[in-house]
C-alpha cells in the first residue's frame, strides 16, 4: 500500500506542477501553493511519527 501511496503522490505532484506553470497570474499561483501546503499538513498530521517541514528528518 505504501508503494501505491508514493506512486499516487508522485502523479499528483507532477499534475500540480503542470497546473502551477500553466497559470500565469501570481495570485492564482499563491492559491495553488497554499492549497498544496494545507494538503501536505493534513497528510502529515494523519501519519504519526512523520517529520514536519520545519524540522529536519533524522
Amino acid at each position: 500500500m505504501e508503494d501505491e501511496d508514493i506512486a499516487l503522490n508522485s502523479v499528483l505532484g507532477l499534475e500540480l506542477n503542470r497546473v502551477f506553470f500553466a497559470v500565469r497570474e501570481t495570485a492564482n499561483k499563491q492559491k495553488i501553493i497554499e492549497y498544496a501546503r494545507e494538503v501536505l499538513q493534513r497528510e502529515r498530521a494523519q501519519r504519526p511519527g512523520s517529520a514536519s517541514p520545519e524540522s529536519p528528518a533524522s
